[in-house]
């Protein structure tokens, strides 16, 4: 029996409803009715008497919530005796541009559950450093978008999202399904400014196939990127479903390999706080995937 999964059922024998429950634990109610269900089979009893209503406790779920609450509240014991001895702890997390903005709050929500005492300080990065700090130390895990030169970093990738070409809305083009890069041919590009990390300066420029230097107006933040679009006319990528100021369109492009949201660390600096943050990161992410499957 994992920790996580005695919290759930402490919550839904203390809430009697998994609705409440799942909103108290800030997650859907699917995901916690499957870990409810798990639980039952491993321990080979049933816990919880169902019924349109909410739920009811049986002898065994009793016992358990009263054990549970026992070791819930010895672990928040050890977790608080170890942290004292340690000291304050702290964790600079890097994010690009707004890579992390809707992935944020529930991830912050799921870390200072498990790390009520860690300080978390938090530095935004612009397009012309993709590894937001992680490279110059600055940081101790990023949040932030692959392909970049990954040398001595070390990345999880959290999920791929579709890319399109940005244009301005009475672009012809921007009336078009979908598109591929040959489409763009003869279009100026945003570029980036010299010493961008090339392999990420090449997939957002839409070089990487071709290996031609795109020539456009130098830009370093999103919102750079998508004034370049309206008021000049170039070409800007960016993942599908994000938010577009008006008089802008996206059209997806089908021959872009997808954009991937990862999290970055340093290879050689992985301690037991980053790794807490990667599995965490991860869990939230399976946690959102599966709500939208749901």
């Amino acid at each position: 029996m994992e920790v996580r999964t005695l919290r759930y059922f402490v919550a839904v024998a203390e809430e009697l409803h998994f609705g409440r429950a799942a909103a108290r634990l800030r997650m859907t109610q699917p995901p916690l009715s499957r870990a409810i269900k798990q639980l039952e089979t491993e321990l080979g009893c049933v816990l919880l008497l169902r019924s349109p209503t909410g739920v009811a406790l049986t002898p065994a779920g009793v016992l358990l919530h009263e054990e549970a609450c026992a070791l819930l509240a010895q672990a928040e014991r050890v977790r608080a005796r170890v942290t004292e001895l340690g000291g304050p702890v702290t964790l600079t997390v890097g994010t690009l541009a707004d890579s992390a903005e809707r992935f944020g709050t529930r991830l912050a929500a799921a870390y200072r559950e498990h790390h009520p005492a860690a300080r978390i300080l938090i530095r935004e990065s612009d397009l012309t450093d993709p590894t937001a700090g992680l490279r110059g130390g600055l940081v101790d895990v990023a949040l932030t978008r692959a392909p970049f030169d990954d040398t001595g970093i070390a990345t999880r990738t959290l999920r791929s999202e579709q890319v399109g070409v940005v244009l301005r809305r009475d672009d012809p083009l921007a009336r078009r399904e979908s598109l591929c890069l040959a489409d763009l041919d003869g279009r100026r590009w945003f570029r980036f400014p010299d010493g961008t990390d090339p392999v990420w300066q090449a997939y957002w420029t839409g070089a990487a196939g071709d290996g031609r230097r795109r020539d456009g107006t130098v830009v370093r933040t999103a919102h750079e990127c998508l004034q370049s679009v309206l008021w000049n006319g170039t070409v800007g990528l960016m993942p599908l479903g994000h938010a577009l100021p008006e008089g802008l369109a996206v059209v997806p492009l089908t021959d872009m390999a997808p954009s991937r949201f990862v999290i970055a660390w340093r290879a050689d600096g992985t301690t037991p706080l980053i790794r807490s943050f990667v599995r965490i990161a991860e869990t939230v992410q399976r946690t959102a995937d599966a709500a939208r499957v749901e």
